[in-house]
């Protein structure tokens, strides 16, 4: 047979892999743009939490640390009332609304450099966070101020006067110790908030709607209102919350009545518009907080001011209960206020042992037990004046103390006051 001389391409049994088989250089490309999409994910990630830790830093060293407060308080443990055992768990916070006229707040006038508690409310939260109860403490009441440090370093002596001079005799501690003084009640955190850190704070939120049931004129806090549904933004709200002999019947009273209904339209706004759960909203709020109070140390941390909005934000309005300490006109000077008792005693009693308040509308019947140091009930004017100065024969801590001590205590009277649902329109 003849040789075939034609010439073939050589065999291999085990081809060449250099070139990768059909289809092979698709999943090479997902593998590609998956790592390329990890990458970016992780730097976004990364970049979104560096920016979050930068704005957590910044808000939270906005806050202003009142660390002279907590020396005067931390020095004087010993004289400052311990919880009861009915109220551990329990938190009662001081706001301190300071009428303070220097730097920002120059322009509402009076004397730079001094200042007095234009506001003071005591806000109690109760152990299992279902109920709080905010007590306004009238700034014209006459107490027993104990002996409190000055700014000079000098030492004050114990004297009845104005709730309100408390501040401005020796600063926010000095008013802690008197609230804690009147009402046995272990103040654990305290904010001082002025007027420009008011405005800011209602400038955060868009403002707050209130009803004024009259119009308002009056050029000292600055307002012209119609009468109506209407929300106010930051001058407005201030002058709102302070405008005093030009409404009603020009009483402290009333206007503590207004704060209190300011306060409750706010906390509605915060909880209807989920304030704490939108980004967007939470941060102006948060930034406007921060920057604009002064706070223990205890408090004065973002994380702190945080859990604190968080229990509020988890109490359901119809459980925040708003009112003010039974006061009537002080029995020697019709300018000032006197605590009614019993029952200024009995609702702080019940604070005290974290029992819940029970108020009703303002100017409703009612029929609260009398005072047996004046024979009058709770609503009666001013007593003839006696002695030659206002303190004659009256000592507030005493009668304080013997409310307490009444034995109706664990059944106290309804107050008056409103709880956070209630529209302030729906009454017009």
């Amino acid at each position: 047979m003849a040789e075939d001389d034609t010439e073939h391409p050589p065999t291999d049994e085990n081809p060449p892999t250099d070139a990768p088989p059909s289809g092979s250089g698709r999943p090479r490309r997902r593998r590609r743009w998956l790592l390329i999409t990890a990458g970016a994910v992780a730097f976004l990630l990364v970049a979104t939490g560096t920016l979050l830790w930068i704005a957590y830093r910044a808000l939270d060293r906005n806050i202003r640390t009142d660390s002279e407060t907590d020396r005067l308080l931390a020095r004087l443990e010993a004289e400052r009332p311990s919880r009861t055992a009915g109220a551990r768990g329990a938190e009662n916070l001081l706001l301190i609304g300071s009428d303070d006229r220097s730097g920002a707040n120059g322009s509402y006038g009076g004397e730079a450099g001094t200042a007095r508690s234009d506001t003071t409310i005591l806000l109690h939260l109760a152990a299992d966070r279902k109920h709080a109860t905010a007590v306004s403490v009238p700034r014209d009441v006459m107490v027993t101020v104990p002996a409190c440090e000055r700014p000079d370093g000098s030492l004050s002596k114990p004297a009845l006067m104005q709730f309100n001079w408390a501040f401005e005799t020796g600063g926010p501690a000095c008013s802690i110790r008197a609230v804690e003084q009147l009402s046995g009640i272990r103040v654990d955190h305290y904010v001082i908030l002025d007027f420009s850190g008011f405005k800011t704070m209602v400038d955060s939120v868009g403002g707050v709607e209130v009803c004024v049931p009259q119009p308002i004129h009056d050029k000292d806090a600055r307002l012209d209102l119609p009468a109506g549904r209407q929300t106010l933004h930051g001058e407005q709200a201030l002058g709102y919350v302070r405008v005093r002999e030009t409404l009603g019947n020009g009483s402290d009273t009333q206007r503590m009545g207004r704060q209190q209904q300011f306060l409750a339209s706010l906390i509605r706004k915060v909880q209807s518009q989920d304030v704490l759960l939108n980004p967007a909203k939470l941060w102006p709020v948060l930034n406007a907080a921060t920057s604009s109070v002064r706070a223990d140390g205890g408090l004065s941390s973002l994380g702190a001011l945080y859990d604190l909005t968080q229990d509020l934000r988890g109490i359901p309005s119809a459980d925040v209960v708003f009112l003010t300490a039974p006061r009537r006109p002080y029995r020697y000077d019709s300018d000032r206020d006197e605590f009614v008792q019993p029952s200024t005693g009995q609702l702080f009693a019940a604070l005290r042992d974290d029992r819940p308040v029970a108020v009703r509308p303002p100017g409703s019947a009612s029929s609260p037990a009398p005072d047996p140091g004046s024979g009058r009930g709770p609503d009666a004017g001013p007593k003839p004046s006696r002695g030659p100065g206002p303190g004659a024969g009256v000592d507030p801590a005493a009668e304080m103390a013997a409310a307490s001590a009444s034995p109706s205590v664990t059944d106290p009277p309804t107050f008056e006051g409103r709880t956070a649902d209630v529209d302030a329109c729906a009454a017009h």
